[in-house]
């Protein structure tokens, strides 16, 4: 059975306003244009999402798979979005089984741009498998991990001309393989796992790069995809670490220029040390 047909929906990522400055001034500048957009899945309204749009029908596939809401790909016969009435309708083959079920159970996140999920996701972390540590595509050396923090650095971005977005990006090694950008970090990361579905790109060799903080949730979506390292320009949560030293995952955090912290998973991290700026100087 073929993959869904999807629409190639877009919107303006950002529109220009007038604001005034420290100065007095009148300014022209760029903000993003967040929008709502309506889920309904076989005409039953299942959620609404905040977002940019930069691509809805990725993003509308990632959050079903990653709520465990649609099993496989080929369930889904469609996913249409129109924004004249900022809605996605999805139409499946044979329905959702058990959707009252499934999305009766509403858990409040930290998550920004999605206000609830649907379940129980940490009874689900005894079925999620990675990749051994001794896999070398499931390993990351300290001198590729600078190689994809400067990926980062020079990437394009909504962030840099209108800030107040997240961005999340898949990577193989340092090769950067799709980036995203949202107004909240888990519709981000819910397009990457659209993207990786729709193109059956499996994570075992991949690495997840985030702007945003790593809690518990954005932890389990990558090992959900089946990530088995994460990078971060943020920080980490208690719980957030509690759930990647469960599951094996590598986390690194405050990860910009030559800068991070490994929190976890080191048996995955081929460290190379830098000698502290202080400790090279020479003392009078």
């Amino acid at each position: 059975m073929p993959g869904p047909r999807l629409t190639t929906a877009r919107a303006p990522l950002t529109q220009q306003v007038s604001a005034l400055d420290e100065f007095g001034a009148w300014r022209q500048v760029t903000i993003p244009a967040e929008r709502a957009l309506t889920v309904f899945v076989d005409k039953r309204e299942l959620v609404t999402l905040m977002t940019l749009g930069a691509a809805p029908e990725l993003l509308v596939l990632g959050y079903l798979r990653n709520q465990r809401l649609v099993d496989a790909l080929d369930d889904i016969e469609s996913v249409t979005v129109d924004w004249d009435v900022n809605a996605a309708a999805v139409r499946t083959h044979r329905g959702i089984e058990r959707f009252d079920e499934k999305t009766a159970k509403r858990v409040v996140t930290t998550g920004c741009g999605q206000g609830t999920v649907f379940g129980d996701l940490m009874n689900e972390l005894d079925t999620l498998q990675l990749p051994p540590a001794s896999e070398p595509t499931a390993r990351l050396s300290q001198s590729v991990l600078y190689g994809l923090l400067n990926a980062m650095r020079v990437q394009e971005s909504t962030y840099k001309s209108a800030g107040s977005v997240h961005g999340c990006a898949l990577f193989r090694q340092d090769e950067l393989l799709t980036f995203v950008e949202d107004v909240g970090r888990h519709n981000a990361i819910d397009t990457i796992a659209g993207w990786m579905w729709m193109n059956d790109v499996g994570g075992a060799d991949k690495i997840f790069y985030t702007t945003g903080r790593l809690t518990s949730e954005m932890v389990i979506k990558s090992a959900q995809m089946g990530v088995p390292i994460i990078v971060s320009r943020s920080g980490i949560t208690q719980m957030g670490l509690a759930v990647a030293q469960q599951l094996g995952l590598c986390l690194f955090g405050r990860a910009t220029n030559r800068h991070f912290i490994c929190y976890s998973g080191f048996d995955r991290f081929e460290a190379q040390p830098e000698a502290p700026a202080a400790a090279t100087g020479l003392t009078a």
